[in-house]
């Protein structure tokens, strides 16, 4: 079997706010981020304890929530694609799995998400993209 080495981010919170919503429509209380970055097995796997061995991922949620705080979004799936850009700026991570999901969806109850999936092509062209730009 192949080493694989995964940081994982669950039920992050997001500080953002989604939609338009008009009289009698449900407005979520909550937005919620799941993320698992794949990353070189030998960041996780160590030989001494310092950090200047490993992925630092603190910076990148910090960005994360900047994000979110920047501006209302009209869409999940932008925020989402917003999010996805910030992972690809850090070359360590290989791909990228996002879940957004708000709740409540009808009656108090239940959750909607949308998942993203992305490989290391993906974040290549990502990445590509990103360096035409600057």
């Amino acid at each position: 079997m192949t080493r694989l080495a995964r940081i994982e981010l669950r039920d992050l919170h997001l500080p953002v706010s989604i939609g338009t919503y008009g009289p009698g429509d449900v407005v979520p209380d909550a937005h919620i981020l799941d993320l698992t970055l794949t990353i070189a097995p030998g960041l996780v796997q160590i030989a001494s304890d310092e950090m200047a061995n490993v992925f630092d991922y603190d910076p990148l949620i910090a960005k994360i929530a900047e994000i979110a705080r920047s501006r209302t979004f009209e869409t999940q799936e932008y925020l989402m694609t917003v999010i996805a850009q910030a992972c690809a700026s850090y070359d360590v991570i290989e791909a990228v799995e996002l879940c957004l999901r708000k709740s409540p969806v009808l009656g108090g109850t239940g959750s909607l998400g949308v998942r993203l999936v992305l490989g290391s092509e993906d974040l290549a062209a990502l990445r590509d993209l990103d360096r035409r730009v600057q």
